[in-house]
């Protein structure tokens, strides 16, 4: 067998995901929600019960309102940080239930 045009598998993702754009906005919603727990650490991970992107708005369930009122006052630069992990603006707007 003769071996033509080798490409790397990084190549050939970036490739993949060119062509399937709506692959891509999916993997970055995945990216977001994860990116929660990983931004805001463990202790604002034990009051969270619910994280979900619906329409590009990050829905989030909390047991504590005096965390829902400190984290409604950032979240502008939640949602900057959470686009950042995501790798594209995904995330336009939080829930703070």
């Amino acid at each position: 067998m003769l071996k033509r045009e080798s490409k790397s598998i990084g190549d050939i993702l970036s490739e993949y995901f060119k062509e399937n754009p709506f692959l891509k906005t999916k993997i970055a919603e995945q990216r977001a929600v994860g990116a929660w727990r990983e931004l805001l650490g463990s202790g604002v991970s034990s009051y969270t019960k619910n994280v979900y992107l619906k329409r590009n708005i990050l829905y989030v369930q909390l047991t504590s309102s005096v965390l829902r009122a400190e984290l409604q006052m950032n979240k502008q630069n939640l949602i900057e940080k959470l686009n950042e992990a995501a790798g594209m603006p995904i995330v336009h707007d939080i829930v703070l239930r």
